[in-house]
This record gives structure tokens, C-alpha cells and sequence, in this order.
């Protein structure tokens, strides 16, 4: 019998795919498709140089008032200094935002005080912010820019202020469970939110992928669903595909996998009939 077949792994998969996060990014027109997600989805609103921590904020907001559980993305090379580190979590708390994810951000030149999440996140440390939980990144394939016992060194650093982590984008489970059990081997403990994409077209996929920097996913990517056919057949990904493969394990005390969050992309109506469609099918098996 294989992982996909068996009972307890079909409900894993139900129970993840249903509360997922979905990750959306604050561009004009998104807020049009929030009405589409669930109430009882949590979305996550990015945060980049080129829209800025407001542009963050007003689309958490209306997230917010759509009727949805919202956590904001903060860049840390985005925040000047303590005053606007302050001014930022006031926001969320007058939003009645508990939850928070922390990242280092692309920005090429920090605009102030802090270089990094670490940074940052024991900055939050040291204030009043009212948070109930905070996020921080990992990278199972590793970053571009930073060598891996630098992020082991980062995590361990940000590990006693935050609740979990989310993962960059891998397609090789191989890689991701290999990964995920040294850290838990070094001390990592934080529970993760497996990052995941949504399903789409191979090639937007493999473009989008390309641009943020899993290079070594995208080749075991194209290798696995073999390109060239697959964009003559017009073939999308299907992440749930990624989720059998990891079997029993997605329930496994070791790999502490708490929950999902959705690189959408922005393609909300794709990601929601995911949700639904591999949510229910594998809840229907069940009974």
C-alpha cells in the first residue's frame, strides 16, 4: 500500500491542506480576492522594500476587516529604528493582530537600525508589543547569500523569541526531511509551517521560483514532472503530491510539522479550490 493509500496519511493531508495559511501579496486588486478565502483561513501579508511597511499594514487591515485571522510579514531592513519598530506593532495591536512574521528582508541596504530578523526579533524582545506568536524563516536548500551555519547560528538566536518557523520553497522532500531532521539533531525546536506553492502552471511556476532563489528545487522540479511535456500539455504542480511523498512522517514527533503556509502567488482562486478540493476528497476518503 502505498503512503498516498493509507487512512492516517489521507487525513494528515485533509488536515493540512484545510488550515493552510495563504500568503498573499499586497498588489492593487488583491483585496478584491480576499472575499474568496475562507473566514477561517489565516492569511499572511507580505512585506517588501519596493511597496514598503504601510503598504503591509493597510492590506493586513483589510484583511482584518474581511473577517480573517491576519499575520503581517516585517522586514527587519525595512524598520529605521526603534520609534518605527514601535509605531508598527501599535498598528497591529489596534488591528487586534497577535500573530507576526519576521524575516530579514531583500532590501540591498538597511534602512536603519537592523541588519537582520535577529536583530529585530530580540528588539521585539525588549518591548511591549502584545504578539501571542511570531514566525521566523528557514531554508531547507539553504540561502544564495548566507552560508548554512550562519542561518543554524541565526536560528538558534531567534529560536527562544519565536513560536515557529516556515520554510522557503523546496520540491525535494529528500532534501526537506534531510534538512529538517539536522535541525532538529541541533537543537532547533521551533515547529514548522511547511511552505508550499500553490498549484499553477509548471512554467509560471519554475519562473517565480527562479526569482526568489531555489535554484536546486526548480531543477528537481523540471527533472521530476519533465519540463518540455509538461508545458506542451499545459501541466500545473499539484503540492499535494510533495505531501503523500512525506507519508507518515507528517505526523511524526521528530519532523514537528505544525501546519502549512501557501506561496499563492497571488493566484487566490487556485489556492482556495486547492484547500477545498484536496481538504475535502481526502476528509470524504476517511468516512
Amino acid at each position: 500500500m502505498s503512503y498516498g493509500e493509507r487512512e492516517d496519511v489521507r487525513g494528515a493531508v485533509a488536515a493540512l491542506a484545510t488550515g493552510a495559511n495563504v500568503e498573499v501579496i499586497p498588489l492593487r486588486g488583491v483585496e478584491q480576492k480576499l472575499s474568496e478565502i475562507p473566514i477561517n483561513t489565516t492569511v499572511t501579508v507580505t512585506c517588501s522594500p519596493k511597496f514598503g511597511l504601510d503598504r503591509t499594514l493597510d492590506y493586513a487591515e483589510l484583511a482584518v476587516k474581511t473577517g480573517h485571522r491576519v499575520v503581517p510579514h516585517l522586514a527587519a531592513r525595512q524598520v529605521a529604528d526603534k520609534a518605527e519598530l514601535l509605531g508598527f506593532v501599535r498598528r497591529l495591536d489596534a488591528l487586534g493582530v497577535k500573530d507576526l512574521y519576521v524575516i530579514g528582508g531583500d532590501a540591498a541596504t538597511p534602512a536603519g537600525d537592523y541588519t537582520s530578523a535577529a536583530e529585530l526579533i530580540e528588539a521585539l524582545g525588549a518591548i511591549d508589543h502584545g504578539l501571542e506568536r511570531i514566525g521566523v524563516a528557514c531554508y531547507p536548500e539553504g540561502h544564495p547569500k548566507i552560508a548554512d551555519n550562519e542561518l543554524l547560528d541565526a536560528l538558534r538566536r531567534k529560536q527562544p523569541h519565536a513560536h515557529y518557523m516556515v520554510s522557503q520553497l523546496c520540491f525535494d522532500v529528500d532534501t526537506l526531511v534531510s534538512w529538517l531532521r539536522r535541525m532538529r539533531s541541533a537543537g532547533i525546536e521551533l515547529p514548522l509551517r511547511l511552505g508550499l506553492a500553490a498549484p499553477m502552471n509548471i512554467l509560471k511556476l519554475t519562473e517565480l521560483s527562479i526569482k526568489i532563489g531555489v535554484g536546486s528545487s526548480v531543477r528537481f522540479l523540471t527533472k521530476q514532472h519533465g519540463l518540455v511535456g509538461s508545458l506542451l500539455r499545459g501541466s500545473s504542480y499539484q503540492p499535494e503530491e510533495l505531501l503523500y511523498r512525506i507519508g507518515a512522517e507528517l505526523t511524526s514527533d521528530e519532523l514537528r510539522i505544525e501546519g502549512l503556509h501557501l506561496f499563492s502567488f497571488n493566484q487566490i482562486s487556485a489556492t482556495v479550490g486547492w484547500q477545498q478540493r484536496v481538504g475535502g476528497a481526502a476528509t470524504v476518503q476517511r468516512i
